[in-house]
Parts: C-alpha cells; structure tokens; sequence
C-alpha cells in the first residue's frame, strides 16, 4: 500500500482558504493506486485543482520523483503555496501554476498530457452560487458546481482529447447528480475511452472515478506481458 502523503505541515488556517483532503481525495488515490501498473513510466503529469498538493505528491510516489514532470493548477494562489510546500515536504518535485484550469500551459502540452487528474467542484449548486464562488476566490469555489455539478467539469471535458498522449490517462471524480454514464458518452463521441473503475459511499455522496484514454489503450498495457 502506497502511503498518503504528508499534509501536516499545512495548519487549520490554510485549510480556511484550501480544500482539506477528504474521502473524494482518498477515492482518487485509491483508483490510482489500483493503476499503478498503468502509471508507471509516465512522464508529465498534471492536475487541475491541486488544492494541498496531496494527488500529486500520491502520483510521485507511483511515477518516481526524478522520473516524471509534474504540474498542478490552481485559480487559488493559497493552493499553489500550499501545493508546493507539499512537495517540499514529500520530495515530490511539484511545480504550481496558478491558472484557470489549463490556460498556461497550452498549446504548449498538446498531446503530451500521460497522466491528467481532476477533482472537480462536482456539488449541485445554482449556476450563480457557483460562479461567484470561481469569481471570488472563496473555499466554496472547490466544491460549488453550479448545475449538475458541471459547470467546471464540462470547460475541462472540451479539452482533454488534445491534452492526453498516446497513453494518456485521464482520472475524473464524479458523483450520480454529475451523470457519469453520459459523461463517458460524451468524451466517447470525442474520440475516448471511459470507464467507471472504482464506486464508494461517503456519508451521502457516492462517488465514482472514471478512467478516460485512447481507445485500445489500458487493453494494450493490460495485456503486455
């Protein structure tokens, strides 16, 4: 078993303006964990929404910390610090952005993407409780989703097909309000592979990771000897 990284160097009042890793982030590292073999020999790997920087210094512990580049987004300017003291703290060479999504980075990482992660603002809100938490720099924005829990999600779904590598892996958390059958639907018609690969229940929540990639893919690694 792969250990949860450090995060106890962040204090009580970070966590007033950054996301404190909870079951959504520990499902995560649970379907990434089961992937390890898919994992391994990435080389850039990015997530959107770091928040603490707990996903990715996960990922380095699976990639290695020398063998991969690692890059984690964030509109929060308290989440890239916190993002980067992680690292520190871990050995993980994490390397924040602050940016919206992905809007640094591209065209630059088009195709290049072998391990895309995102934890979305996945809870059902009005659209307006939601954009103003994106527009006010609040903690809300790390779970408002306005609706169907999508308005987020649905800005990165239109970019993730030119971001992934020929073995690239993209891991989404969804719950049933976000429709994670019509989600996979959705990214299938734009070229995709989905797949549901791990479901459990948080209190009310019940919440899914979807795995998206090229088509034939994780088969291909699946069965290489």
């Amino acid at each position: 078993m792969i250990p949860t990284p450090s995060y106890a160097h962040l204090s009580r009042e970070d966590f007033e303006d950054v996301y404190e890793p909870a079951e959504d982030t520990f499902v995560l590292l649970d379907g990434l964990e089961q992937d390890v073999s898919l994992l391994e020999g990435s080389k850039i790997c990015l997530e959107i929404g770091s928040g603490s920087g707990c996903v990715s210094a996960f990922l380095g512990s699976i990639c290695g910390a020398s063998s991969a580049l690692y890059l984690c987004t964030d509109l929060n300017p308290h989440a890239t610090r916190c993002t980067r003291l992680t690292g520190l703290s871990n050995s993980i060479p994490l390397n924040p952005v602050l940016t919206d999504l992905t809007s640094a980075l591209l065209p630059r990482l088009e195709r290049s993407v072998d391990v895309l992660v995102f934890n979305p603002p996945y809870v059902e809100t009005e659209d307006e409780e939601a954009e103003m938490a994106q527009e006010g720099g609040v903690i809300e924005r790390a779970w408002a989703g306005g609706k169907g829990g999508m308005r987020v999600t649905d800005r990165l779904l239109e970019q993730v097909e030119s971001l992934l590598s020929d073995r690239g892996l993209f891991y989404l958390v969804a719950v049933p309000e976000n429709k994670p059958l019509e989600i996979i639907e959705q990214m299938q018609a734009r070229g995709l592979h989905g797949e549901i690969t791990l479901k459990r229940r948080a209190g009310r929540e019940h919440l899914h990771i979807l795995r998206f990639s090229r088509p034939g893919h994780v088969e291909a690694m699946q069965s290489a000897p």
